[in-house]
């Protein structure tokens, strides 16, 4: 998309006139991805580019929105659920956005919400072959027999898991790499094995990675985070 200049794109968002939009610039009151700006002739991408006025977001009606959540547990991963609270109740912006993708409800971590439909297939199945990152806490110390079986991968109701990466972090603690998503797969195959899952807390979803980002936070997708995964996914 064309870059556009900064008061402009306020303009055309409904947030101010023009001229009220070089003003608040000038006075330090937008930023840009995270940096604010106060001259003039700063150009944005309205396609990528994070703006707010005054610390609240300036989006147009028509754009795609990309937005990390860590979720917290007991958050269902939906849209809507019978008298349960569900992940689109923490992010309060004026879209409609969707998760990406299943968290179940006892599990936290990164979950992407867009309203770009075309990013669901192609972050979820399994032919698309990216990645998804676990720590997992199991209830008893796991041996390396069991972490072996996991990553040569086993029978699930019939269908073998795919191969996956795994590598111990404690005695009861390890990290798991899956390219496919199974329904609570990770806590089916340690059920396999033997043990139980405490905490399943996902890290990273193809090149995204949750970093730092508080339990029950959110944030945009930096500009170079939302090309990355547009490209990754072959969508640009």
């Amino acid at each position: 998309m064309a870059l556009v200049r900064l008061q402009k794109f306020l303009s055309a968002a409904g947030a101010c006139s023009r001229r009220k939009g070089e003003a608040h610039i000038l006075a330090g009151d937008v930023s840009v991805n995270g940096t604010v700006v106060t001259t003039l002739g700063v150009k944005v991408d309205p396609a990528t580019d994070v703006v707010h006025l005054n610390g609240a977001p300036v989006l147009e009606l028509d754009r795609h929105i990309y937005v990390m959540l860590n979720k917290p547990e007991g958050i269902v991963a939906s849209c809507k659920h019978r008298e349960e609270p569900v992940v689109t109740d923490l992010v309060d912006l004026p879209h409609r956005l969707f998760p990406v993708g299943r968290l179940d409800k006892d599990s936290t971590g990164l979950l992407l919400m867009t309203n770009d439909g075309r990013i669901h297939h192609r972050l979820s199945h399994p032919s698309f072959d990216h990645e998804k990152e676990y720590e997992v806490t199991v209830r008893r110390p796991i041996a390396d027999p069991a972490l072996a079986a996991m990553e040569n991968g086993m029978p699930l109701s019939g269908v073998m898991t795919r191969p996956a990466q795994v590598r111990r972090i404690a005695g009861n603690r390890f990290r798991i790499v899956l390219r496919e998503g199974k329904n609570r797969q990770i806590r089916r195959m340690v059920k396999k094995v033997g043990n139980r899952v405490v905490r399943l807390h996902r890290i990273r979803v193809a090149d995204l990675k949750l970093g730092r980002l508080a339990k029950g936070s959110w944030r945009h997708l930096r500009s170079d985070e939302t090309r990355r995964l547009l490209k990754l996914l072959e969508l640009e």
